[in-house]
């Protein structure tokens, strides 16, 4: 339950539309849910502003579909990661207005149009093709999150004169995203460049030494640029959200 489903809520009680005792059972499963297999948390939407995020990989077809019934139900909109297409497919028949982006991997539903709440653009940026799926991740993240977001792919540090043809759009955004496999050199590149916040993402790309992604995040961690903070191996999602956090204030 969000902030709107729960003022709606209290202005219906105060008119008289509904009747206390109604309310009352429409909160009964804050703060969360239990389903037996998950506890579903409809108190963080109230929270954080955002409501919980499906974690696909590891879920079965019919368990993620229960949860989503549940947040559906509660006038949730609905973000699901690391879904495989097999899964999607199964929950796409169900709900069939949802949207699949089969290169990242994420499914969202609405059950109400999403609000805009960021302040400015959030830039996102890789630095080869082969980063795009954890950046797209981001992308579709920080969209969901209501935000306005734009994409530069393939500037990486192989071919630098790429990245500076760019400069003016990286100057004009808000907050940055920049995802980078191999040596993870990139972030630094741009956080020398801009007067805002990069948000680096270390991806699993690279050659046997890059260590499924080890060595681009310890790079970015020791990186020498101000400004640069640095979220998990792959993990777009997390580095979208926080970018749309850092956007609305």
């Amino acid at each position: 339950m969000d902030i709107r489903k729960l003022e709606d809520l209290l202005k219906k009680v105060k008119s008289g539309k509904i009747t206390l005792d109604k309310a009352l059972a429409e909160l009964k499963s804050l703060p969360f849910e239990d389903l037996g297999f998950t506890r579903i948390d409809h108190h963080r939407s109230l929270r954080k502003g955002f409501p919980e995020v499906i974690w696909g990989e590891g879920k079965t077809s019919g368990q993620i579909l229960s949860i989503i019934k549940q947040l559906k139900r509660k006038g949730q909109n609905i973000l699901i990661t690391r879904l495989e297409e097999k899964k999607a497919k199964a929950i796409r028949k169900v709900f069939p207005k949802s949207q699949y982006y089969p290169i990242s991997k994420v499914l969202t539903h609405l059950t109400h149009s999403v609000k805009s709440e960021g302040k400015g653009t959030i830039l996102v940026i890789t630095a080869g093709t082969t980063d795009i799926p954890v950046a797209e991740e981001a992308l579709v993240t920080a969209r969901f999150m209501g935000n306005r977001v734009e994409a530069i792919y393939d500037v990486g540090v192989a071919g630098i004169h790429r990245l500076l043809s760019e400069r003016e759009r990286l100057e004009g955004a808000r907050v940055l995203i920049v995802v980078a496999g191999m040596e993870g050199a990139l972030p630094s590149v741009v956080g020398g460049l801009v007067d805002r916040p990069v948000i680096a993402v270390p991806t699993s790309v690279g050659y046997g030494t890059s260590f499924g992604g080890i060595t681009a995040l310890l790079a970015m961690l020791n990186s020498c640029a101000s400004g640069i903070a640095v979220v998990n191996i792959d993990n777009g999602f997390g580095a979208g959200y926080m970018a749309s956090l850092i956007n609305r204030m």
